[in-house]
């Protein structure tokens, strides 16, 4: 089941207890111990519950006596720009307090400039001063480690949220798996082409981000694996940005006027779509991408889109919350903490 984009958590009110136990598979018994701390509850039905009173917002009665914790601190570091789906998150986070508070925490959300590794791991030091926990996107770089790992010897925790880094010492990434995500994305392009010779090609936000990475090295095996006869003819970088999209695409159609398909690895799919449309194209270059958002959506009703690989942003909320409840009460980060599910959304089964 997808996330409709353009609906706003329901508060308390209209969401009851049992809304949250038809949600979670578990009897209202079970989800009123488990909001109101009492025992005897496994730890992955814990994380169920929780998990369903966030994606239906569900908050926690006022009156309910309050934790003896002070409240936990936590930090959302996010990219600036024009990445709509990564708006949406940030938009999402930051209108979740009353959410969060039943939670006994709260949150701030940053937006760091994009593709600046420096700047992030400048952000994460000086944010982690101020912070009990961080979660944010993470950039490969040396700079970006270090800083991670210094983080962790002062003990702030930090969870990879969307991209992962490698060797470091963050306690969990909240994400797809974006080598199999990229396969999808092959496999589907390649499917929709048919048993054919043809020519496909990647757009990426930038190859900074491990997740962009992974994404293009599933695509390019999947082809290799079942479609050998369509030819991947190469990685243009767009930055997210609907101009450089535009730009890219462009080059491509006329460098390769017989394309067949077109993977969008990050943002700014408008720009891609307009020069299809410019140059006619839109009902003969299959075109996916990822992060159902308005403006995806608003492309796959049109047709210019044929399919958008996205997470739920609401579950990769509550999931990071789990993790620091976990990490609070001494266990380990993402004990009962479920792997976020790949959605594939056409212009038929949108929601």
């Amino acid at each position: 089941m997808t996330l409709d984009v353009d609906d706003k958590p329901r508060r308390s009110r209209s969401a009851r207890i049992d809304d949250v136990a038809a949600r979670a598979g578990v009897s209202t018994a079970t989800v009123d111990r488990v909001l109101n701390g009492r025992p005897g509850v496994r730890a992955l039905t814990v994380q169920r519950v929780l998990r369903a009173a966030g994606e239906i917002g569900y908050l926690i009665d006022e009156a309910r006596p309050a934790s003896a914790l002070r409240p936990l601190r936590l930090a959302f570091l996010l990219p600036a720009g024009d990445n709509r789906f990564l708006g949406m998150l940030g938009r999402l986070i930051g209108g979740s307090q009353a959410q969060l508070a039943s939670f006994n925490m709260r949150a701030r959300v940053d937006h760091i400039e994009s593709f600046r590794p420096e700047l992030l791991a400048q952000h994460l030091r000086a944010v982690g001063r101020e912070v009990d926990g961080i979660a944010f996107m993470a950039l490969e770089h040396p700079t970006v480690r270090e800083a991670v790992d210094r983080l962790a010897e002062r003990g702030v925790p930090t969870v990879t949220l969307i991209s992962d880094i490698a060797n470091t010492k963050r306690v969990a990434y909240v994400g797809l798996d974006n080598r199999s995500a990229g396969r999808t994305a092959g496999y589907l392009i390649g499917r929709f082409i048919g048993n054919r010779p043809a020519k496909v090609a990647m757009i990426a936000g930038s190859l900074s981000y491990r997740a962009h990475e992974e994404r293009e090295m599933g695509f390019l095996h999947l082809f290799q694996d079942l479609f050998p006869q369509i030819q991947v003819v190469g990685l243009r970088e767009g930055h997210d940005e609907e101009a450089r999209n535009y730009r890219q695409t462009k080059t491509l159609l006329a460098q390769h006027p017989d394309l067949a398909g077109i993977y969008n690895i990050g943002g700014g799919p408008e720009g891609i779509a307009r020069a299809l449309k410019e140059a006619g194209r839109q009902q003969e270059v299959v075109f996916v991408g990822h992060g159902l958002t308005p403006a995806t959506r608003d492309l796959l009703i049109e047709g210019a889109m044929d399919a958008v690989i996205t997470q739920n942003p609401q579950a990769a909320l509550m999931d990071c919350v789990s993790i620091f409840a976990n990490l609070r009460a001494g266990l380990p980060a993402t004990e009962g903490v479920e792997r976020p599910r790949t959605e594939i959304v056409l212009r038929e089964n949108l929601p």
